[in-house]
């Protein structure tokens, strides 16, 4: 019985789409060679859901970074600051939420909060299998926060990387018919929406740049199952953690990116008070994702956190560090 699916060093995983073949950076293309299906077991399923990750190349004696994405994304957010933190020497993983990403969800599972906690605390546990340092970005540091909290043992610090935690779940949208759900799910993998998040999101990159990161950023969009899990997860009423913060134990590292457009930088200051033991760091010249835009600011803070000192790089981040393009 096959348990591993994996792509050659040089050609693409069969599963991924193959509109992959039409991005053109070099880095989302390097790390998608490197995705794999890894078999996890969910209790309520006969048959293990085969669930899209990048490994490390090798596991070390280092606590091992946990790489989450942001809402409706994927693991090839981290294609630029992934390669950072393994040449630092760190064991790094970068795993795709239940319901986005490459995860084989022909046989679709619920994708609400609990099953998405349940399936990568059977990943931690059958594969990664020691208390993590779990980085999430955006909705990412949602679901950090809830499996923080429920699975304590599991984690051993959080990053937040401008994190959306404050939202009451997907609020009214829980309450719409079926149809029009999938009426507004269907708006989302568009590329007019895609660049404009682009827009948002980002702090000045070139149009053609936008068009190819709006390319890598829908792909997962393509799999045939991805508006049925999608809807799936609107419908449930997505994260609400407001209640959860103070009960987080863990110390943790909050990234902003000090001209975010879409959550403000407020907001960052408000979860730091409320985190009962956190640090927080802003990036200069930055926008909502840092760990793209400025992966050589993020991947220092990460590493410095892991050595559990963040005074190192403070004046590399007063200097504003040039970002991988």
């Amino acid at each position: 019985m096959q348990i591993l699916i994996t792509g050659s060093a040089n050609a693409f995983p069969s599963f991924l789409p193959k509109e992959i073949e039409k991005v053109k950076d070099p880095a989302a293309r390097k790390l998608a060679t490197r995705i794999e299906r890894l078999p996890v077991q969910l209790s309520f399923s006969d048959a293990p859901i085969m669930s899209s990750c990048v490994k490390p190349l090798k596991q070390r004696k280092t606590t091992p970074v946990v790489l989450l994405h942001g809402f409706d994304s994927s693991c090839l957010e981290w294609r630029y600051t992934y390669p950072l933190l393994e040449q630092a020497g760190l064991e790094t993983w970068a795993v795709d939420i239940l319901g986005w990403g490459f995860s084989d969800l022909e046989k679709l599972p619920p994708c609400d909060v609990a099953t998405k906690r349940e399936h990568m605390y059977q990943l931690w546990k059958s594969y990664i299998k020691r208390p993590m340092i779990l980085v999430g970005p955006s909705l990412g540091a949602a679901f950090a926060i809830d499996f923080a909290v429920n699975h304590s043992y599991a984690v051993d610090k959080l990053v937040l990387i401008d994190a959306s935690v404050y939202a009451e779940g997907t609020g009214e949208l829980k309450n719409l018919p079926k149809s029009l759900a999938y009426a507004g799910v269907s708006l989302l993998k568009s590329i007019p929406l895609r660049l404009y998040a682009n827009y948002l999101a980002f702090n000045s990159i070139s149009f053609l740049t936008s068009l190819d990161w709006t390319n890598v950023g829908r792909l997962h969009c393509l799999l045939p199952w991805w508006e049925d899990a999608t809807v799936n997860f609107m419908l449930s009423g997505g994260y609400n953690v407001t209640s959860q913060i103070e009960q987080v134990k863990q110390k943790a590292l909050i990234i902003w990116g000090e001209d975010d457009q879409i959550i403000s930088n407020m907001l960052g200051v408000r979860l730091h008070c409320e985190l009962p033991n956190a640090i927080i760091r802003q990036i200069p010249d930055c926008g909502h994702l840092p760990h793209v835009e400025r992966p050589i600011n993020v991947s220092k803070l990460i590493v410095e956190f892991v050595e559990d000192s963040c005074t190192y790089f403070a004046s590399d981040l007063e200097k504003g560090l040039v970002p991988i393009r």
